[in-house]
């Protein structure tokens, strides 16, 4: 039967996983765990094709426990009963070691039903996951395991694991392969640190390239098997909102490469909506009153780009996004609104005062309604010294000026009017 060359590559100790010296390195947490054989419950979370199932394989081989293996995906609520029921009996006398891939897709009865047997030990488990756990995993099971990220393998890692790749299928086939120049570098970094992308690459590779006992590798053949191999984005998933994120913090931080670049990564994805949401929001949220008419900007480049859509609307889209990373920032009305909404939280709001409220109707002044209001276009400069706040919140300051041009001249014209 066919095996994967991912699988026929894959790691049998720990010395041989790629790219995770963060967690596997001499003297790293989850090095010193395993090595102890002392084997706690454990999630790992991390894209796909990073090492996970690797490593838990690695570690079912150093427990004297019996390992079962359930996905998430296509598993039931019997296959757990039908694990549980193997506890203490003869087919596993010392427990039982779980290796539960995408736990985020079994719902919170199903992960609860795990619950007694983790902590009486009869299962130890070891959970996987793309998605962030403190979102997808239930707080029972968190507070009994322990959280191990695994990263993207970076290109130099990946290059490493290709010419393995490439050795591994030469030895197997008997013949030599010749590499155009840059071509397996190209593999490396386009499998966005899924080496087992990589690993698929390469076994493509050389099965294209095979032309009279020799095979050759070009790089226009690495380019078309890595056609958007790089991308990793789900719009229902984690990486959606740290690449939100992102290009919301570049903007904010006044870097238009990194705001394009991240704005890239949406709109290949096909995600319109979200980049169009995200800098209507930063046009009020981070420039502000430093250029009142950047909302109006944005909401010309936003009505553009979803009126012709794409790939064309990555143009008003990028040009919002450049405008806005080099516009003068200002979060004053964002401090100014927390801070209104703050005392309405704490229940300070108190009673609208008389002379403000409606008085367009009979009887209004019977009820002492707009008696005493002052119409500030009636005197110099359309301003008028009135109470304008409830009694009880008389002298509270929300709105502080910004130290930005736009926002000082104003303060500069109400200080004169002011007094």
């Amino acid at each position: 039967m066919y095996q994967p060359l991912a699988d026929r590559l894959r790691p049998q100790t720990l010395d041989d996983v790629c790219g995770q010296d963060h967690i596997l390195g001499p003297g790293a947490m989850l090095r010193r765990i395993v090595d102890s054989g002392r084997i706690p419950n454990l999630i790992f979370y991390g894209p796909s094709g990073v090492g996970k199932t690797t490593v838990a394989n690695i570690i079912a081989r150093t427990t004297r426990r019996e390992l079962r293996r359930l996905n998430a995906t296509t598993a039931s609520s019997q296959d757990i009963r039908d694990i549980v029921a193997q506890i203490g009996t003869m087919m596993a006398p010392s427990g039982i070691l779980l290796y539960l891939d995408e736990i985020q897709y079994f719902n919170k009865k199903q992960q609860q039903s795990l619950l007694e047997h983790i902590e009486t030990g009869g299962i130890t488990l070891i959970a996987a996951t793309t998605e962030n756990p403190y979102f997808y995993i239930y707080n029972a099971i968190l507070s009994r395991s322990t959280v191990f990220e695994f990263r993207p393998i970076a290109p130099e890692a990946a290059l490493r694991a290709v010419l393995r790749a490439k050795e591994r299928l030469e030895a197997e086939s008997g013949m030599v392969a010749e590499a155009e120049e840059g071509a397996l570098e190209h593999v490396a970094r386009a499998c966005g640190g899924d080496l087992r992308k990589a690993m698929n690459a390469v076994e493509l590779l050389f099965a294209a390239g095979e032309d009279g006992g020799r095979v050759w590798i070009t790089c226009a053949d690495a380019r078309a098997v890595t056609q958007k191999s790089a991308m990793r984005y789900d719009r229902d998933g984690d990486g959606h909102y740290d690449i939100l994120s992102a290009f919301h913090k570049s903007i904010r931080g006044s870097d238009p490469d990194a705001a394009l670049h991240y704005l890239a990564r949406l709109l290949e994805g096909g995600d319109l909506s979200a980049p169009c949401r995200r800098l209507l929001v930063i046009a009020s949220e981070d420039v502000g009153l430093a250029h009142p008419q950047a909302i109006a900007v944005v909401k010309a480049c936003v009505d553009a780009a979803l009126q012709i859509g794409l790939p064309e609307a990555r143009l008003p889209l990028a040009e919002a996004a450049v405008f806005l990373a080099t516009c003068p920032k200002s979060n004053s009305v964002t401090t100014a609104m927390e801070a209104a909404m703050a005392d309405l939280k704490a229940g300070r709001t108190g009673d609208v005062p008389a002379h403000l409220k409606d008085a367009h109707y009979a009887g209004a002044a019977r009820l002492g309604r707009g008696l005493t209001y002052r119409f500030p276009h009636d005197f110099p400069s359309h301003f008028v010294p009135q109470q304008y706040l409830p009694d009880a919140l008389q002298g509270a300051k929300y709105y502080e000026y910004g130290p930005n041009k736009t926002e000082q001249a104003a303060k500069r014209y109400w200080d004169a009017v002011k007094g």
